[in-house]
C-alpha cells in the first residue's frame, strides 16, 4: 500500500493505492481526479519543472523557465542537465522553446517570462 497527498484540487485528499496484480484500488479520493492522480502517481509520476537558464544579458542574467509538459519523475535530473548547458543568446518571449524536444522525450523548455527590456 502506498499513502500520498492528491494535490490536484484544493481538498488535499489523503489517498491510499493498493494494486492487486494489474488492478489498482485507490481510497481517500473525494473527487475523480484523485483517483486518476493515485494511479498515474503509482504507475508514471511525473512533475512539471520550474527553473532558470543563463543569459548573454546583462540586463536579465537568468531567464525563468519551465517544461511544457510533465516530465517523468526519472528524467527530472537529466533534464536538469541539459538545462544547466544552456546559455540564451537572443531576445526571447514568454512561451517561446528555449529547448526543444529536450532529451527526446516529447517535451519542450519554454521561457516564462519576457527578455523586451534587454533591447
Amino acid at each position: 500500500m502506498k499513502e500520498l497527498i492528491c494535490f490536484l484540487c484544493p481538498n488535499g485528499c489523503t489517498l491510499s493505492v493498493t494494486q492487486e496484480q494489474s488492478e489498482f484500488s485507490v481510497t481517500g479520493q473525494k473527487c475523480k481526479r484523485g483517483q486518476e492522480f493515485a494511479i498515474n502517481e503509482a504507475t508514471n509520476p511525473t512533475r512539471t519543472l520550474c527553473t532558470t537558464v543563463k543569459t548573454n544579458f546583462a540586463e536579465m542574467p537568468v531567464l525563468p523557465v519551465r517544461s511544457a509538459r510533465a516530465i517523468p519523475k526519472n528524467h527530472i535530473f537529466s533534464v536538469m542537465a541539459a538545462i544547466n548547458q544552456v546559455v540564451v543568446t537572443e531576445v526571447l518571449c514568454c512561451g517561446a522553446p528555449v529547448i526543444t524536444n529536450v532529451l527526446d522525450l516529447g517535451i519542450d523548455i519554454i521561457a516564462t517570462a519576457s527578455m523586451e527590456a534587454t533591447r
